[in-house]
């Protein structure tokens, strides 16, 4: 790639290091596989700022998964000239979309990493950000593919690493600090989630999917309407608006419901990579034993921490559901991938869940 997209001009370049120029479109590679994640040209970035590309729709989904506190910057864009298609009420991309999702945590005056609420940003401070990671996924011929791209410590510039990563993180709070290691997924893993059907199945988004996208963000509509107004979408899908797993409004049973979806739908599918354990958490189930309700676990081994069912309705205590999401431990947790620490909102909302459920399970 010429280092003509480093810079956009000579003044430019004496006032600011550049991560892609604004007056240049990003750019779709078709095959090669870029070392650095500005020959994207997705992003500039300032000495005080990281900013996503004019031509790119900031989105945040309705439900994101839990990365250990991280926040997320997320992007979407698809070349000019081109633009999606519904099919069966979902968004097909097409050749050339690329989404970028940047994990980063908030840092006070010292540097110090903060644990806060996310609430969402369209550009990066960076005297108020550490940036982790910048994950790719990029719609290519045949299929979509993913790139994990690691920043330096200096914060000028990202790295492919296919075979992944780590970063030992503080996080600080009021009720005090986490330390642990965050591991960066490599190449491989990202399937881990984004293949929804098993074992064949090629990659797919997760977040910009007709399901997620009716949440309210920029401007105050929804993100399908950010992409029908740039001529991205012809139409609205025929879809109710998605719930919000944080959304206080919603019923316990609907808040439940859609965090499980997020977090476990896309192995827990009747053709995702736990279709072996009957174990439906996308929506799908008829029936709540298919949902884990008084279900005995195929294959948990350890994971079962000596407990009969999935879920005990009234008894979080004794239910597996519950036990795997409380865990850290490597052959015990569910998730699987993805996090390093226990999602404590996560649990209080699906221990506060189960114990509203009505019912019982035989001894």
């Amino acid at each position: 790639m010429s280092k003509t997209i480093w810079r956009c001009s000579i003044i430019a370049a004496s006032l600011t290091v550049l991560l892609g120029c604004s007056e240049s479109q990003p750019v779709f590679h078709e095959s090669d596989n870029p070392q650095r994640l500005s020959d994207w040209n997705l992003f500039a970035l300032s000495s005080a700022e990281l900013t996503p590309h004019k031509a790119s729709l900031v989105f945040k989904p309705a439900n994101q998964l839990f990365t250990d506190y991280a926040h997320k910057l997320r992007t979407l864009w698809i070349p000019v000239g081109a633009s999606a298609q519904l099919v069966d009420g979902e968004i097909e991309y097409p050749v050339g979309t690329v989404l970028s999702k940047t994990f980063y945590y908030p840092t006070d005056s010292e540097g110090n990493t903060l644990r806060q609420t996310d609430h969402g940003k369209s550009s990066l401070s960076l005297a108020s950000s550490k940036l982790i990671e910048t994950r790719l996924l990029v719609r290519r011929t045949n299929s979509w593919e993913a790139f994990p791209y690691v920043w330096n410590d200096e914060q000028t510039e990202a790295f492919l690493r296919i075979a992944g990563a780590s970063a030992n993180i503080n996080l600080k709070s009021d009720t005090g600090n986490l330390e642990f290691v965050y591991f960066v997924p490599n190449e491989n893993q990202c399937a881990g989630c984004h293949v929804t059907e098993h074992p064949g199945g090629d990659m797919r988004p997760l977040a910009a999917i007709a399901s997620q996208l009716s949440f309210s963000f920029q401007e105050n509509q929804s993100q399908i309407a950010g992409l029908i107004a740039r001529s991205w979408l012809d139409q609205e899908p025929n879809n109710p608006s998605p719930t919000s797993w944080m959304d206080e409004s919603a019923s316990i049973d609907e808040r439940a419901q859609a965090y499980l979806n997020i977090h476990c739908g896309h192995c827990h599918n009747p053709n995702g990579a736990a279709d072996t354990s009957a174990l439906l958490l996308d929506g799908s189930h008829e029936l709540l034993v298919n949902m884990g309700v008084c279900k005995t676990p195929v294959a948990a081994g350890g994971g079962a921490g000596d407990m009969l069912y999935s879920i005990v309705p009234g008894n979080p205590d004794r239910s597996i559901l519950l036990y795997r999401m409380e865990s850290d431990a490597p052959d015990e947790m569910m998730p699987e991938l993805g996090r390093s620490l226990i999602h404590q909102e996560g649990i209080d909302l699906i221990q506060r869940w189960i114990a509203e459920m009505p019912g019982s399970c035989p001894d």
